[in-house]
């Protein structure tokens, strides 16, 4: 299929895409029912009993295959509920069950970064601005250059390395993205600021800390020592884990990159803001269960189209815009796990080098487009999710939104 650029897009193609793309949240959020609320409140179930039966195990981990059941079962406890409860959960995505233990403003996940820190840098900074470079900081997380149009320096050369230790450390990496240091070291964040947020960061790292690795191992007695270590590896999982998954959303081939100018996004219309979404994100295939330990996040297209609707949901969604890309000639990025890594880590290598260049794949195909990089029009700019507007907290507008609608679904 022969891909049209998104200039090649009529401004009335871009509205009647906004309208579809709308009509497709509109249709799925009327739907909402005891069903959906069934399905979160199911896994948060499943996640709790995987952790209880994890942390027991880990009692008696004296015992070899107490410790590596123990280990599994608590690696699958920490996934679900870093990705497919509260990731999603502090999206605003079950906000409309009204249920004050399962609601954006409340929930605090299981995670060395504090709620409050994550909603901003994630709901409304990589959201916002999905892709775009010099706005989102997501593009590299601020220390690996994955674009040409990111300035090349030395520090880069080791960046296949320290992208490793960034998988295994993923939640210190993100934690510590949160703070925005660059931010203050370029005077456009204050310095008082920053201090704030690495006091709130330390609370709860320090609360993560003592959790995994003091109390627990102190409960396990004997078992103290592979207690511990059975602790680390879950959370080495993971990171490892959401590392891929998160990185496979963002930066293999297909999923593209956009210019930013100043004052360049302040008239992106609705249908625009979608189209860089579905130009910016990139699906994984599979199954159920791996869909449902992905949070759902294997349908990173859909999501960033739709980041408040409940991700049970997202499979069903796909089809759907999977077709409108294909009426409008645009790239629908989808493939397996371990392809779409290989590219992550090969683009990774690549760009470590002055200049970078192209992937080495060979001709391009219908199954992987060669794309180009988008200047978004100036004239048709304007930010149109009408869901991520505040930065102070994303899902509040998004939370009245649903509860002034009529036809919010009751819970």
């Amino acid at each position: 299929m022969t891909h049209s650029s998104i200039e090649q897009l009529t401004p009335e193609d871009l509205e009647t895409i906004g309208v579809e793309l709308d009509a497709i949240r509109d249709e799925v959020m009327a739907d909402l029912d005891e069903n959906d609320a069934d399905y979160i409140r199911g896994v948060i179930k499943a996640q709790r009993t995987l952790e209880v039966g994890g942390r027991v195990a880990l009692l008696v981990s004296l015992f070899p295959p107490a410790w590596l059941v123990g280990t599994a079962a608590l690696s699958v406890a920490k996934i679900l509920e870093n990705l497919e409860i509260g990731h999603n959960v502090m999206h605003g995505q079950w906000d409309w069950m009204h249920d004050p233990a399962i609601n954006s403003a409340t929930w605090e996940w299981d995670n060395v970064s504090s709620a409050e820190g994550w909603k901003h840098s994630h709901n409304f900074q990589h959201h916002m601005f999905a892709n775009v470079i010099g706005k989102d900081r997501d593009v590299g997380y601020e220390i690996m250059r994955v674009d040409s149009e990111q300035p090349w320096h030395p520090v880069y050369l080791a960046q296949p390395v320290y992208n490793l230790l960034l998988a295994a450390l993923f939640q210190w990496g993100v934690a510590l993205h949160d703070l925005e240091l660059d931010e203050g070291w370029r005077g456009r964040k204050p310095w008082a600021a920053v201090g704030r947020d690495f006091k709130r960061l330390a609370r709860k790292a320090r609360k993560q800390v003592i959790k995994d690795y003091v109390v627990w191992p102190a409960l396990a007695g004997p078992s103290a020592v592979p207690a511990f270590f059975g602790s680390l590896g879950a959370n080495l999982v993971r990171n490892v884990w959401s590392h891929a998954v998160i990185f496979c959303g963002h930066f293999p081939d297909g999923a593209e990159t956009f210019e930013y100018q100043e004052d360049q996004l302040e008239d992106e219309t609705r249908g625009d803001w979608y189209v860089r979404q579905l130009l910016g994100s990139a699906n994984l295939d599979g199954g159920r269960l791996f869909h449902i330990m992905a949070g759902n996040l294997s349908f990173q297209i859909e999501h960033h189209l739709f980041p408040d609707v409940p991700s049970n949901r997202y499979q069903e969604i796909s089809p759907r815009v999977r077709e409108l890309c294909d009426r409008y000639g645009l790239p629908y990025t989808s493939g397996p796990l371990y392809r779409q890594y290989a590219q992550v880590l090969a683009k990774i290598a690549r760009y470590a080098l002055p200049g970078g260049g192209s992937s080495p794949a060979a001709e391009p195909s219908e199954e992987q487009p060669v794309v180009e990089k988008r200047v978004v029009p100036k004239e048709r700019v304007r930010l149109g999710t009408g869901v991520i507007i505040d930065e102070r907290d994303v899902s509040e507008q998004a939370r009245k939104e649903r509860i002034d609608a009529p036809k919010t679904p009751a819970s």
